[in-house]
């Protein structure tokens, strides 16, 4: 078997074979106009990580909670729901709810930080 390379086709003001964008000396740019794209790009970035980071701890600590929570209070071990033990209903069950409402949470805020950069950068 031959490999192949799949190569897309060349944008507008690219040489073939060159990953990089043309020179800003080449393309017809407002002075400044870089920087602020590249402002808003950070900014975009930087809110994108701390709601990663945020939604990330808030989960753990969630979840930190239920552990410590079968730890600390010894008799919440010898219950059991249906014949399955407490603590396997607790972090098996009780822990779905809270991924899923954390996805939804950090989908839905990440579709609004990219609808105000874009708004950002439409305006312009």
């Amino acid at each position: 078997m031959t490999r192949v390379r799949v190569v897309a086709p060349a944008r507008p003001g690219r040489t073939p074979g060159s990953g990089r964008p043309p020179s800003t000396a080449s393309a017809a740019r407002e002075p400044g106009e870089d920087d602020a794209a590249h402002v808003y790009l950070r900014s975009l970035l930087r809110s994108q990580l701390r709601l990663a980071l945020v939604v990330a701890v808030g989960f753990l600590l969630i979840a930190g909670t239920f552990s410590a929570l079968l730890v600390w209070v010894p008799w919440l071990r010898g219950l059991s729901v249906l014949g399955v033990p407490f603590e396997w209903v607790l972090l098996g069950v009780g822990l779905f709810p809270v991924i899923l409402l954390s996805a939804a949470l950090y989908t839905r805020l990440a579709q609004r930080n990219e609808e105000r950069y874009r708004d950002l950068t439409e305006e312009r």
